[in-house]
């Protein structure tokens, strides 16, 4: 009795922390990601409220991009539709200009300290996307 007792307990913690697992990864709405991001841009960067307003207006510009970019990706994979090496290209390009014009936005709206930590964020943000990556990477091939 004992033992099943706390076979009981243990399945009870870990059913819970599995559960608290499965909140964290909690999809947030376009508009809470920009909010979060505009949240922390603030208090990293030091924002008055004028630069508040253009990077929102920014970011909801780019957040509304990136959906696009993404409904067009998914329409080709739900027909199963392998785009060419030209199209993947143009692709790429697109994506590329797109960055430089959000970078040169941004560049505009912040100062030139403010800009040289936006930066480096990015840059800090690019590392961690990229050991994520190869973390994902190495469980899927284990």
């Amino acid at each position: 009795m004992k033992k099943l007792f706390i076979a009981a307990l243990l399945f009870a913690g870990i059913a819970s922390f599995a559960q608290d697992a499965d909140q964290k990864r909690e999809r947030l709405t376009p508009e809470q990601r920009s909010e979060k991001q505009l949240q922390k841009l603030t208090s990293e960067l030091s924002l008055d409220g004028n630069q508040q307003t253009q990077v929102k207006q920014l970011l909801a510009e780019r957040s509304a991009k990136a959906e696009k970019f993404k409904e067009a990706l998914q329409a080709k994979k739900e027909g199963n539709v392998k785009p060419t090496d030209a199209e993947r290209e143009a692709f790429k390009n697109e994506l590329k200009a797109e960055k430089e014009a959000n970078d040169a936005k941004m560049k505009s709206i912040l100062i030139a300290d403010q800009y040289t930590k936006w930066h480096a964020l990015q840059e800090k943000n690019k590392d961690k996307a990229r050991e994520k990556m190869k973390e994902y990477k190495k469980e899927k091939t284990n």
